[in-house]
This record gives C-alpha cells, structure tokens and sequence, in this order.
C-alpha cells in the first residue's frame, strides 16, 4: 500500500530558528528530509507534505520556499499563517502563488482560546476557500468545541483535523472526546488527520492503546474524510516510523483494500490537491 505522509516536520537549525525546540528535549536538533526518506521509503510512503514547524514568524515564508525543495519526494507544503494579522490577506496572496503550497496552519494547541475566536480571524480563514487551499486545526482535546466553533464560521473553507484532537491516549480518556469529535465530525468541511497519537501515548504504548482512538475517529469521519500523517519527528519521543505506521496498518487490518486506500493516499491527493 503505498502512502502519503500529510504531516512531515523538517528541521534545519542553521536555516530558520525554533524558539520552542529549546524545551523539546531530544527534539532539539536538525532532522533532515534524507534522513526521514531512508526509513520512510521502506515502508511504502512515495511522497511527504510538509507541515510548518512554528518557525520564528519572520521565517515563516522563507521555510515554506525552502522545504519545497528540500526532497524531490515533497511534494507540497503546509504553510504558517498567523490570521489573528490585519496582514493576513496581503500574506495569503504572496504565499499562495508559490507553486506546491496546499494548506496553511496556525498552531492553536499551545496558544490562548481567544485568539481563534476573533471575527478577524475567522474572516481571513474565509479566504482560504476562494483560493481552494484548507486550514489545518491543531487544537487539544479541551479545545475540540471552540475549534468546532472555526469550522462552523468557514463553511467554505476545507479544514483538517490535527493528531485525532490531541486526546490523552496514555490516561485512556476517550470521554468527552468521543462526543466533542462526533460533534465536530458532523460538520461537512472537516476530515481527520490519523496521526500524532503515539506521542500522547506514553512510551509503552500498545497497538490496543491507541485501537479505540483511531476507530473512532475512521467511525466518526468515515473512510472518505482521514488522511494518514506521521507527525515526524514528533512521535520518536515514544517510538519510530517503522513502528507507528505498523501498528496503524495492524488496525485498520480489516478494513478492504480500498479503504486502506482512501485512508493512506486517495484522501490526501484530493485533500491537498496533490
């Protein structure tokens, strides 16, 4: 089954600077596209997006330039934004014409509450609709309904859910997860991203772990709204590629073959225009 990473973070420390990975333990250092292509390869994934990496903002727009070429195997890019900016609009236009942007993020897990809920920020995720380009909500569990909120006032803006809504799948905290990512579900212009979980997992995890979190969210969304994402090198905190992707292929074992389809390429093409 051949696959496509939606969520590839690279880090080049003598290019752009990283304000948060000074607190990120084992994180804190360069991961380079060669290196995650040595291991990704072998398992199937022919091509990466890769997801910003909360740059220093004023590196934002060189790191997206610069990943697109960073591979010949990446073959898109989703950018940073800040929306909360009056400057957004003018930010959108410049970044959207550089060939292989496919999305945008805004970090929102480790910021305020507030700052999605402005009428500013919402009217510049609007935008994203008329360019055909989707958001990705990165939003804790605790943050599900505000982020459902987003969703509800872009009505045509495609948006991605980050990391299965970053549940805590180490404390086995499945309620009120599971009703706050039905309730977001419900909402036509969201999928799911099925990635992240291994890093809220703690280190021994088990594939029966993270099970009722992945089937829920596939339950929720249906095969034709998740996508597949490594969160590279996020989950090496508590295994590596090899293991997550395994793992993932172990429960969705039962699924047809063009399910498992949907869920690891098809999706994404269509997602992320790919």
């Amino acid at each position: 089954m051949r696959i496509v990473d939606t969520h590839l973070h690279l880090v080049y420390m003598d290019r752009f600077r990283y304000p948060w990975l000074a607190d990120a333990g084992p994180l804190n250092r360069d991961w380079h596209a060669d290196a995650y292509f040595a291991e990704a390869e072998r398992l199937g994934v022919e091509s990466a997006l890769h997801m910003e990496v909360d740059v220093a903002e004023e590196d934002m727009e060189a790191e997206t330039r610069f990943v697109l070429g960073a591979h010949p195997r990446i073959v898109g890019a989703i950018a940073a934004c800040r929306p909360e900016s009056p400057d957004f609009p003018a930010y959108l236009e410049r970044i959207a014409a550089i060939p292989g942007v496919k999305a945008f993020r805004r970090i929102l897990h480790t910021s305020p509450d507030e700052l999605s809920q402005s009428t500013m920020f919402a009217q510049n995720l609007r935008l994203l609709g008329r360019h055909n380009l989707a958001f990705d909500l990165c939003v804790r569990a605790n943050q599900l309904r505000i982020g459902h909120d987003l969703v509800a006032r872009c009505p045509d803006t495609q948006f991605i859910l980050d990391h299965c809504g970053v549940p805590d799948v180490a404390g086995k905290a499945l309620d009120p997860w599971r009703d706050d990512i039905r309730r977001l579900a419900a909402l036509p212009n969201v999928a799911a991203k099925v990635s992240g979980i291994v890093a809220y997992a703690g280190p021994d995890w088990t594939v029966d772990d993270l099970r009722p979190f992945v089937e829920h969210i596939i339950d929720s969304f249906g095969w034709d709204r998740v996508v597949f994402g490594s969160d590279y090198p996020v989950l090496t905190l508590t295994a590596d590629l090899t293991r997550w992707v395994t793992a993932l292929r172990q429960i969705v074992g039962g699924a047809s073959a063009d399910e498992q389809a949907r869920l690891f390429h098809r999706n994404a093409e269509r997602l992320y225009r790919i």
